[in-house]
């Protein structure tokens, strides 16, 4: 059966969630030029990353679950194969180290193979949207690589520039050719939503 978007549950990430969430990333690393990282990570190299995410302020990291009760924080699961499915995730991270861009953050969403084209998305970006409104954010940048093409073209991924479209980022430029990947060129859009922060 189907799950509804409407079903799933979204909360913050916690530890107990680090090794579902590394395997998520690492097939975009194996299978994609989603991300320009190389290798795989194991969930102890992923540490630092799930860590910088607190459950509030403005770097925060959503998972999108099936419907049942969430880990608790650090917790090893009891039986990991009757816990509910973890779907996808979306993070808001600093967009540079400087302290003068503390007041934007960088965002993604990452799906877990199979997961796409359900609305999950778009569920993940709603609640992290509606987590950022009572900070002190201004913009949210967020980078969709796509196949190197000519310039003015259209980019390769689709599903991700359809989803910013819809969440009101704009397009600012592209850096063409940044990244070089499974033996070919890719582009980087860059994409702007304008947020409530002073």
């Amino acid at each position: 059966m189907a799950l509804n978007p409407s079903q799933v549950q979204v909360r913050a990430g916690v530890e107990a969630d680090l090794p579902t969430l590394t395997d998520i990333y690492n097939h975009y690393v194996r299978e994609t030029a989603v991300t320009f990282d190389t290798r795989v990570f194991t969930p102890g190299e992923r540490r630092d990353w799930l860590l910088s995410h607190p459950q509030d302020g403005p770097h925060r990291l959503l998972v999108a679950q099936e419907p049942g009760p969430a880990p608790l924080s650090g917790a090893p699961v009891a039986c990991p194969e009757e816990a509910p499915r973890i779907l996808g995730y979306a993070t808001s991270s600093a967009y540079r180290s400087r302290p003068a861009y503390a007041t934007s953050v960088e965002v993604s969403v990452y799906l877990a193979p199979g997961a796409g084209g359900r609305g999950l998305g778009s569920r993940l970006y709603e609640a992290l949207f509606a987590a950022l409104e009572g900070e002190d954010v201004h913009r949210a940048y967020a980078a969709v690589a796509s196949a190197s093409r000519p310039a003015g073209g259209e980019g390769s991924n689709t599903a991700s520039l359809r989803l910013h479209r819809r969440f009101g980022f704009r397009h600012l430029g592209t850096y063409r050719e940044v990244g070089r990947k499974f033996g070919a060129w890719w582009d980087v859009d860059w994409y702007e939503k304008e947020l409530g922060g002073a």
